[in-house]
């Protein structure tokens, strides 16, 4: 069995939810503390060991791809000026031996049509979906990688959950898993259930490792509403051929894709933040005792 080389980044959604400061640029490029969400994301994939990164991107992402581009212009103006902490944070982006791939999703058809684009670059492998929106703060550990684990351990397809509020129910996809020799394995999965129809509150957040027979599921599967290709229909029809299993995120998570989320990631990410991290957090105790 092939190990997990290659992560597909669903980043062409428009970030709404955020207008208007997503209007002329991608939520995934929002910042918490000095690093976009994009950048936490792919660092979660290469502590995971994958070294071919997949974007699959819309209209007005190119700053995506600039981010992870060479900037000889800004690195000679550093290197000028002897800043040389902040050169070496820029050269470190990502590494040298890690490939950047970008493909355009032509139309916002679903999350299962965004992963379906990667086919041809994934090909016959085994492969990590992370989505952007889903900061995981896995305490020094990637998240990504505890799932490889889980991976190479059974060559079974993964999928990262989290208990949810009965009544959040409805803005995921929901599982029903059973225990198998250690193992969570998922005999259902419903996309946005109603909570008095949801088979529990696992919900999958975010985190994917897939084998590839899951493309032949998604070119097959029928658009639902506004002609969208749901990721979660395909995982159900791959479930009937293949075990797939569950992993209890251990990590903390924030729902970057919300205001509220993106600003608790700040707060708490900002409170450990090796520069600014004591700072910040005696100025929010001053604040708070303030008011």
């Amino acid at each position: 069995m092939q190990k997990i080389r290659k992560a597909v980044f669903p980043v062409a959604g428009m970030g709404t939810r955020f207008l208007p400061a997503t209007k002329a640029s991608p939520k995934e490029m929002m910042s918490i503390v000095d690093k976009p969400l994009i950048q936490y994301a792919v660092e979660e994939a290469l502590a995971a060991g994958i070294t071919e990164m997949i974007f699959i991107t819309g209209r007005h992402k190119r700053s995506i791809e600039d981010h992870f581009d060479k900037a000889g212009e800004l690195e000679a103006d550093l290197e000028a000026k002897q800043k040389t902490k902040l050169l070496e944070i820029l050269r470190g982006i990502i590494p040298k031996s890690v490939t950047c791939i970008y493909i355009r999703q032509p139309e916002a058809l679903g999350l299962g049509h965004a992963v379906l684009c990667a086919k041809p670059v994934v090909g016959d492998e085994p492969f990590a979906v992370i989505l952007a929106d889903d900061l995981i703060d896995g305490n020094g550990v990637s998240e990504m990688k505890r799932m490889v684990d889980v991976f190479d351990d059974t060559h079974c397809s993964v999928l990262g959950v989290e208990k949810v509020a009965m009544e959040e129910t409805g803005s995921y996809g929901i599982v029903e898993v059973s225990e198998h020799a250690g193992r969570l394995r998922i005999g259902n999965i419903v996309e946005k259930p109603k909570p008095e129809e949801a088979p529990s509150n696992l919900a999958v957040v975010g985190r994917y490792i897939l084998t590839p027979r899951i493309f032949h599921h998604l070119q097959h599967v029928q658009p639902g509403k506004g002609g969208e290709i749901q990721l979660t229909d395909g995982i159900f029809a791959l479930m009937q051929e293949q075990h797939i299993l569950a992993h209890k995120l251990e990590g903390t998570r924030y729902d970057c894709g919300s205001k509220i989320g993106f600003l608790k990631a700040t707060v708490e990410l900002g409170m450990k933040h090796h520069e600014v991290g004591e700072e910040f957090t005696a100025y929010l105790k001053d604040f708070c005792q303030a008011k």
